[in-house]
């Protein structure tokens, strides 16, 4: 009998196995999680013969190195970086066959944050609430993963893609983030609004799956008093104490205390995904639809 199963050799910094999230459940307290980047997520388990629900493992930074116990196709995508099986250098961005027993290594990102290894069939770990999705806030879903954990592969369905290589977007060098002004955009003074949509902010080192943290200019409250909790969704910018705008993202609670200024447009948060420590911030405002 075939052993699909993949052995973890190396787990980077933050490796997760993520999928399209487990919408539906905020009612709950249970965030949507799923892969930051989800077009890069979807690519690379086309390139496989994966359907786009398929989980994928999604690393940051420093990638991540795997043994599969039987052959696979897999696919690197996301955040470039150099991918090798047995020390022999292969594509990125393509569908590639590692043997049985071979060492495949995703190295460090050469650019951007969050990169994603697709393999054929899929990671097969129990779902949770519909989703074998990673959610660092709550704790469901599979832990990140550990030197020598074993992860279970599905069968293969559709043959991988007939490509030398998929164009995918780079990571960016400004950040600019789309964003409808609102709900809570009548707590902040005009002129920390217009801060807010004029002036230029940083991505923060202690951003998150959680939410991607800014460093700049301070947004000066009008109102003093405690806001009470309210629901949070995804793209939400809220805004604590320091006056630092936050940008929810995947693992976001699904309530908070502090005033939500604007929310980002849905398209634009796979960028943000790839957005390193220092990557200037625009938030550009744009009329409701």
């Amino acid at each position: 009998m075939t052993d699909r199963a993949l052995a973890v050799v190396r787990a980077g910094a933050l490796t997760t196995v993520q999928d399209r999230g487990r919408p539906g459940h905020a009612h709950l307290g249970v965030p949507r999680s799923g892969a930051l980047d989800g077009p890069a997520a979807a690519l690379v388990n086309r390139l496989v013969g994966n359907p786009p629900e398929a989980a994928v493992l999604e690393t940051t930074l420093t990638g991540c190195a795997v043994r599969p116990r039987s052959a696979v196709t897999v696919a690197v995508g996301g955040a470039p970086c150099r991918v090798t099986v047995d020390g022999r250098p292969v594509g990125w961005g393509a569908p590639v066959y590692v043997p049985a027993g071979a060492l495949l290594d995703v190295g460090p990102a050469t650019t951007g944050v969050r990169g994603y290894l697709a393999v054929s069939g899929g990671i097969l770990v129990e779902p949770v609430l519909g989703s074998r999705s990673t959610d660092l806030l709550s704790g469901l879903g599979p832990p990140p993963l550990t030197d020598g954990a074993v992860l279970p592969l599905g069968t293969p369905r559709e043959p991988h893609a007939r490509v030398d290589a998929a164009p995918q977007p780079a990571p960016p060098a400004e950040l600019v983030l789309r964003v409808t002004l609102g709900p809570r955009d009548d707590w902040f003074t005009p002129e920390a609004v217009r801060a807010f949509t004029s002036r230029a902010y940083e991505v923060s080192p202690s951003s998150n799956r959680i939410g991607l943290r800014t460093t700049g200019p301070a947004l000066e409250r009008a109102r003093p008093d405690e806001l009470p909790s309210e629901g949070m969704v995804l793209g939400a910018v809220q805004v604590p104490p320091d006056g630092g705008p936050v940008v929810f993202l995947a693992d976001h609670p699904t309530t908070g205390g502090y005033p939500v200024i604007a929310v980002v447009r849905t398209a634009d948060l796979p960028a943000a995904a790839q957005a390193v420590p220092g990557t200037p911030v625009r938030f550009v405002p744009v009329r409701r639809r």
